[in-house]
């Protein structure tokens, strides 16, 4: 039996990942967090990696925010990778989209200055494999960019219902920074944020909204950070 890479989506989830509130309410406000979690005196970043690139909303965005001379982007989903394409076609530097698997990149080690990971984790099935691919193509001293939904929220219910995941993977913030670190990587505790967004909630924030405050003890449903690479 051929090994599962991956879980697509469902038609409902590849739906929304194409409309504007995922783009600026997710994508974006996960790009503007992790941005003020890069070190101040950061290098250029000139060779960029987005995995699990999708429809390629995310190619412009990198491009307008680090100015790199180029972008690669990598997507499973076949059926996706024209539309990245076409995205790609707004960015000022050049951009090469390629379909391939983030357990396997096609890509030589040390190839780039930073590795963008977007909401594709958690469809990924062998996460070890793929983080040491992350940490393989880097170069050192460069970056990895985690922006990941948690188990917490995976497992809630309107997710379960409306999208697909390999439900067996799912980890906490806990565990995702475990299991970046043992990859090889170097996570300042500073460089870890864990949003609660309303949207991530089991009570899609309807607690906040009658008055109650939001709880500190909790089991957290986002995580964005950033990783380095040692010299």
């Amino acid at each position: 039996m051929a090994s599962i890479h991956w879980v697509k989506e469902s038609a409902f989830g590849i739906w929304f990942l194409n409309t504007d509130m995922w783009q600026q309410r997710v994508l974006k406000r996960a790009l503007d967090d992790l941005d003020t979690l890069l070190p101040d005196n950061r290098p250029a970043y000139s060779a960029i990696l987005d995995i699990g690139c999708g429809r390629g909303h995310a190619l412009r965005m990198l491009d307008q925010r680090f100015h790199p001379t180029h972008i690669s982007a990598i997507e499973i989903d076949d059926a996706l990778i024209g539309d990245a394409v076409r995205q790609s076609e707004g960015c000022r530097c050049p951009v090469t989209v390629t379909a391939g698997n983030a357990e396997a990149l096609p890509y030589a080690d040390q190839s780039f200055d930073m590795v963008f990971c977007h909401q594709s984790f958690h469809h990924i099935v062998q996460h070890e494999k793929a983080m040491q691919e992350f940490y393989r193509v880097l170069k050192p001293g460069g970056v990895l960019l985690f922006a990941e939904s948690c188990r917490k929220f995976i497992h809630s219910f309107l997710i379960r219902l409306l999208f697909r995941h390999p439900m067996h993977v799912q980890k906490t913030a806990d565990e995702y920074v475990a299991l970046i670190r043992q990859s090889g990587f170097e996570v300042d505790p500073k460089a870890i944020s864990t949003p609660y967004l309303w949207w991530s909630r089991p009570d899609v924030g309807a607690l906040e909204w009658f008055g109650f405050g939001v709880p500190e003890n909790r089991e957290e449903t986002l995580l964005n950070l950033v990783a380095m690479k040692g010299l």
